[in-house]
């Protein structure tokens, strides 16, 4: 049922005094399966989905997760589009390449709404951090720790990746601001632990005198431990992460480290805008921005030593694959982005 029905539907019931639950179905297309942080963006998205019956919203969730593969993501849009879903929340893996599916999702009246990663089309919006400013911030810790100046190796997640490219293009954006301080190596390692670790392995068997490390999140523990190996712990400043497992690492070990925030909560929160959107509500002017005029940024929190206990305390009795999380309520979202 899409949209327009579904507020008729709404109308006849009232004017008949009948009481009516409204329903909504919502496909969540996750495009890579090969992470934990993935996992949990969907169990927060099904629990955000689950607080909405409270309100009377009935959500049914038509869930599919991808491998990196761009073409089989589209393919799984257009199966929800064919489902006839009233909105699709994508975490998407390339920024242009949706641009006609989306279209076509428009003309059927469907909603789309991108997390994660921002996207390009004009018939979707995007909920979300902003992943260059995600880059910024750790590379401005970095900067200021290593005080303007040192040798530096960046590793970066999967190339090519929107959300990827974003970091990497912000952490670049703040390191050019300090001649003193040398890019020596840039790296991949996809997001990987193990790749991570091995990765660090080679840079410091490479560049034995680094002193500072970029690592993005699903990695950083790797790299971390490839520091302790080497013995350069006191030596190194490096970024880290928010799950749990490594926060519990990086207090033990007393790490000189930071870490930006991509909460899993991203999707929840796209989901509870997009729920208000459906039921009418209008946005304020002036809220989107980004590199294609369609997003709506939400905070990145940022933890560093001065803060590392309160992370841990949020992270008592969770697993180790437990990330830092953060979702903005369907009440604050309304506040804050709609009329």
């Amino acid at each position: 049922m899409n949209k327009t029905l579904v507020l008729a539907a709404a109308a006849l019931a009232l004017m008949s005094g009948t009481a009516f639950a409204e329903t909504y179905k919502i496909g969540l297309s996750n495009g890579w399966v090969g992470s934990e942080w993935r996992t949990q963006m969907i169990e927060e998205a099904q629990a955000a989905a689950a607080a909405w019956k409270e309100k009377g919203v009935d959500i049914e969730l038509v869930i599919q997760s991808s491998d990196v593969d761009v073409q089989g993501q589209i393919g799984a849009v257009r199966n929800m589009i064919n489902e006839g879903v009233n909105a699709i929340i994508i975490n998407p893996n390339s920024p242009t390449a949706f641009d006609p599916i989306f279209s076509q999702a428009k003309e059927a009246g469907i909603l789309v709404i991108a997390t994660d990663a921002e996207v390009s089309s004009p018939d979707a919006i995007y909920v979300g951090i902003d992943q260059t400013d995600y880059g910024r911030k750790g590379c401005q810790w970095l900067a200021d720790t290593l005080e303007g100046k040192g040798n530096v190796v960046t590793i970066n997640g999967v190339a090519g990746h929107p959300a990827n490219e974003m970091r990497a293009s912000g952490c670049n954006e703040i390191l050019a601001k300090y001649p003193d301080i040398k890019i020596v190596n840039a790296a991949n390692a996809n997001w990987d632990q193990a790749q991570g670790q091995q990765t660090m392995q080679n840079l410091l068997a490479t560049y034995p005198d680094i002193n500072g490390v970029y690592v993005q999140d699903g990695m950083a523990a790797g790299a971390w431990r490839a520091i302790e190996a080497a013995g350069k712990t006191a030596d190194i400043a490096a970024t880290g992460e928010v799950r749990k497992d490594f926060l519990d690492i990086w207090s033990a070990g007393k790490f000189n480290s930071a870490a930006s925030v991509n909460p899993p909560g991203v999707m929840a929160s796209a989901l509870n805008v997009a729920v208000l959107e459906l039921q009418g509500n209008e946005f304020k002017d002036g809220i989107f921005g980004g590199v294609y005029g369609n997003a709506i940024f939400l905070d990145i929190p940022f933890i560093d030593n001065s803060n590392l206990a309160d992370a841990l305390t949020a992270a008592e009795g969770k697993p180790g694959h437990w990330s830092v999380t953060q979702e903005l309520s369907a009440d604050d979202a309304k506040a804050r982005f709609f009329k």
